[in-house]
C-alpha cells in the first residue's frame, strides 16, 4: 500500500468534534424516541389488560351473582332428586323386615344371622347337645373301628387320608410304621405335604392339615374411637330430630283439633249441605290423612339425614395410625390375611386296633386325641442340639385368590392373639403351581398375607352407562384393570385382566349386593376399597369429605346418562375442588374417539373448564359461553340433550343408590 493510500485512510477515520456531538445527540433523541414509543406501547397494552381484566372480573362477578340469585331454587331442586337416597335406603329397611318376618314364621329353630347373641345362643346350645340319634351314634362308631391300622397304605404302610368339601380341605397322615428313612411327606400325589425330622419319622405321631378357606381366626377390626363418637354424636341428632318434629306434629294436630272444637257449630249447620253434595266423606278423609303424610315426611327426612351422616362416615379419614408393639407382629391394617388359614397340628397317634381270635380290639381313650408337643418341653434324653429342626412345609395356595406379589407367611400367636412373622424362613413360591413351601419352627396356624393397598393408588378410572340403569365402573390400577357391573341394587365382576391378558374368576357373572360383593373381592385379593386408615399406607390425593361425599351422590345421579372418567387435573387443584372428564353418553357401545369436557366441582359451584387433557398448563378459566351453577345437574343441564335429561329423571333409586355406595366406597377421586 502506497503513501497516497495511507493518507487517505487516516482522513476516513478522522472525524470532528462538532460531528461527533451531532451524532451522540441524535443517538440520545433516538433513544428518548423509542423509550416513548415503548412507554406509550406500554401503557397502551397495560390499560388493554386492565380494561380486559375488569371486563372479565365484572363478568365473573354477573356470573357469581346470578349463581347466588338461583341457588336455592337449585339446591331445592337437587334436594328432590337426592331423594332417591332415602327413598332406596327404606326399600332395604323393608326388605330386611320382610327377611326377618320370613325368618321368624318358620320357625324352624336357626339363628337370625343379624342378630349376634341369636348366633352366640345357637354356637353354645350346639357345644352342649349331647343327645344323639341312633344313626349318629353308629356313624361315629364306623369311625372308631376304622382307625389309621386299616386306611395304610400298601406302598409305605403308612396312612393318609383326604376329605374335602367346598369350605373345608383335610389332609391326615399317620406315621404307622416309623421308618427313619421315611422323611418326605405329599397327599394323594400332590406337592402339599412336609418333610419331617429324624426324630418325628421315628414316633407315634399323625400330622394333620386341616385347611379352612374361609378366615374365622383374625379378630375382627375394632371400631376406632373417633369412629364411635360420630356415630354417637349421628345417633344423638337424629334422637334430637325424631322428638323435635314428633313435638311438632303433636303441636299441630292439638291446634287442629281445638280448630276443628271451634269449628263444630258451623260443621253441623252445613252438615245437611255437605251430605247432599256428597263431600263430607271426602273431607274426613283428608283430614285423618294430612298426619300419615306428616309422618311420611318425617320418616323420609330423617332418612335423609341417616344416609348423608353414613355416606360421610365411608370416607372419613381416621386422625391418628394404629400402634403396634409386639416385633414381627402383622399391621391388620395395612395388610390382608388371603386364602383362608391353614391349621397345622401334629398329634399322639391313638392306640391301634388289633385283630385278635376274630375280634377287634381297640382301647379308647377318655381324653381324645392328644396334641405331639415339637419340640418338646424338655430335651434332656437328646443327644444333639439339631434334633429338632425346622418343619418344612409345602401349601397349596387357594385357586380363587390373586396374588400381586408373593405372599407373605405368618403364623398365629396365640398369646397374643395377632398374626407374627417369626419363626418362619426359607419362603419360596412358585407363582404357576402356585406351592409356597417355608420351614416352620412350630406347629399351629398359618396364614398367607398381602400389602392391602397393592392396587392402590389407581392409576385411572371410568363410569360409563350401558343400559337403563346399568353402568360399567372401570378400574385400572398398576397390577390389573377390573370391571364392574352395576345395576338396581346388585353388582357384577365383569372381567379381571393381568398384565393386559384377560383372568378367570368364579366371580364373573354373580350379581351380589354392593357390601357382599365388596366383601369378595377383598377375600380374592381385589381389593380396590381404601380404609379409613389407608390414608397413612397410600400417597393420596387429598379431597375435602364433604366436598368428595357431594361430588359422588351427584355423579351417580347423572351416571344414566353420563359418562365420566379420571382427570390429570384433579391432582393440581386444591383439596377444596374436584375435577373429572365427562361427556353424554346414551349408547351401549364406547365412542371410538370421545369428546371430553372437563368439570370442576366445589360442593357448592360447578363450572365448565376451557382446559382439556392436552393443555399444558391448569387454569381455572371458563369455557366460552358457560356459566357457574350451584350443582353438576344443573350444570349439565345447560348443554344436555332432552333425552339425556328424562334418562337422568327416571332413573331407579336403588340403583343411583348403588352407584353411589361403590363410588364411595372406591373413593376415586382421593385414591387416584
Amino acid at each position: 500500500m502506497g503513501p497516497k493510500a495511507k493518507k487517505s485512510g487516516r482522513k476516513k477515520r478522522k472525524i470532528t468534534k462538532a460531528e461527533r456531538l451531532k451524532q451522540l445527540q441524535e443517538e440520545e433523541e433516538r433513544r428518548q424516541r423509542e423509550e416513548e414509543e415503548a412507554r406509550v406501547k406500554y401503557e397502551k397494552e397495560e390499560m388493554e389488560r386492565l380494561e380486559i381484566q375488569r371486563i372479565e372480573k365484572e363478568k365473573w362477578h354477573q356470573l357469581e351473582a346470578k349463581d347466588l340469585e338461583r341457588r336455592n331454587e337449585e339446591l331445592e331442586e337437587l334436594y328432590l332428586l337426592e331423594g332417591c337416597f332415602p327413598e332406596a335406603e327404606k326399600l332395604k329397611r323393608d326388605t330386611r323386615l320382610l327377611s326377618q318376618w320370613k325368618h321368624y314364621i318358620q320357625c324352624d329353630g336357626s339363628p337370625d344371622p343379624s342378630i349376634s347373641p341369636e348366633i352366640n345362643t345357637f354356637i353354645s346350645l350346639w357345644k352342649e347337645e349331647t343327645n344323639e340319634t341312633l344313626e349318629e351314634v353308629i356313624a361315629k362308631s364306623k369311625l372308631v373301628l376304622n382307625q389309621a391300622s386299616t386306611l395304610a397304605d400298601l406302598d409305605s404302610g403308612n396312612m393318609e387320608k383326604v376329605i374335602q368339601d367346598e369350605n373345608v380341605t383335610l389332609y391326615v397322615w399317620a406315621n404307622l410304621k416309623k421308618n427313619p428313612r421315611y422323611k418326605s411327606v405329599r397327599f394323594s400325589e400332590t406337592q402339599i405335604g412336609f418333610e419331617i425330622p429324624r426324630i418325628l419319622a421315628t414316633s407315634d405321631i399323625a400330622l394333620r392339615l386341616l385347611h379352612t378357606h374361609y378366615d374365622h381366626v383374625t379378630p375382627l377390626c375394632p371400631v376406632p374411637t373417633s369412629l364411635q363418637e360420630h356415630t354417637a354424636t349421628v345417633t344423638h341428632f337424629v334422637k334430637d330430630e325424631v322428638k323435635n318434629e314428633e313435638a311438632a306434629i303433636s303441636k299441630e294436630l292439638q291446634e287442629e283439633g281445638k280448630q276443628r272444637e271451634n269449628e263444630s257449630s258451623s260443621v253441623q249447620e252445613e252438615e245437611t249441605k255437605f251430605e247432599e253434595q256428597g263431600d263430607s266423606e271426602v273431607q274426613m278423609s283428608f283430614v285423618q290423612e294430612e298426619p300419615e303424610a306428616t309422618k311420611f315426611e318425617l320418616e323420609m327426612k330423617l332418612l335423609s339425614e341417616t344416609v348423608l351422616s353414613a355416606q360421610l362416615l365411608l370416607i372419613e379419614n381416621a386422625n391418628e395410625k394404629p400402634c403396634f408393639f409386639e416385633d414381627n407382629e402383622v399391621d391388620l391394617c395395612q395388610f390382608t390375611t388371603l386364602g383362608g388359614v391353614y391349621h397345622l397340628d401334629i398329634l399322639e397317634l391313638p392306640p391301634q386296633c388289633k385283630p385278635m381270635k376274630g375280634w377287634m380290639i381297640v382301647e379308647i381313650l377318655k381324653e381324645g386325641l392328644q396334641k405331639y408337643i415339637y419340640p418338646p418341653e424338655t430335651t434332656e434324653d437328646v443327644e444333639t442340639e439339631n434334633a429338632f429342626p425346622p418343619i418344612e412345609v409345602t401349601l397349596e395356595v387357594q385357586e380363587n385368590v390373586i396374588f400381586f406379589e408373593d405372599p407373605v407367611v405368618a403364623r398365629w400367636d396365640a398369646e397374643g392373639k395377632h398374626w407374627q412373622t417369626d419363626g418362619i424362613s426359607n419362603v419360596s413360591y412358585k407363582s404357576e403351581e402356585r406351592l409356597i413351601t417355608f420351614s416352620l419352627e412350630t406347629f399351629g396356624p398359618v396364614t398367607l398375607i398381602q400389602d392391602s393397598h397393592i392396587n392402590m393408588p389407581f392409576q385411572s378410572w371410568e363410569l360409563r352407562p350401558l343400559d337403563v340403569n346399568k353402568v360399567l365402573l372401570t378400574v385400572t390400577t398398576v397390577f390389573t384393570e377390573i370391571q364392574i357391573q352395576i345395576k338396581e341394587n346388585l353388582c357384577m365382576l365383569a372381567s379381571i385382566k393381568l398384565n393386559n391378558k384377560k383372568h378367570s374368576s368364579i366371580l364373573e357373572g354373580k350379581w351380589m349386593t354392593p357390601i357382599s360383593f365388596i366383601c369378595a373381592l377383598k377375600e380374592a385379593g381385589l381389593n380396590i376399597f381404601p380404609s379409613g386408615h389407608s390414608h397413612f399406607y397410600v400417597v393420596i390425593n387429598y379431597k375435602d369429605p364433604l366436598v368428595e361425599m357431594k361430588a359422588y351422590r351427584q355423579l351417580a345421579l347423572l351416571s344414566s346418562a353420563f359418562a365420566f372418567g379420571w382427570s390429570k387435573w384433579n391432582t393440581v387443584c386444591n383439596s377444596k375442588k374436584v375435577i373429572v372428564k365427562l361427556k353424554e353418553h346414551l349408547t351401549e357401545e364406547p365412542t371410538q374417539k370421545p369428546n371430553w369436557t372437563n368439570l370442576m366441582f366445589s360442593g357448592d359451584r360447578a363450572q365448565r373448564l376451557k382446559i382439556n387433557e392436552n393443555s399444558e398448563a391448569f387454569s381455572e378459566a371458563l369455557q366460552e359461553e358457560t356459566e357457574f351453577h350451584s350443582t353438576l345437574y344443573h350444570m349439565v343441564k345447560d348443554f344436555a340433550s332432552k333425552k339425556a335429561m328424562e334418562k337422568i329423571r327416571s332413573s331407579n333409586c336403588q340403583f343411583i343408590d348403588s352407584v353411589c355406595y361403590m363410588l364411595l366406597s372406591t373413593r376415586l377421586l382421593s385414591y387416584s
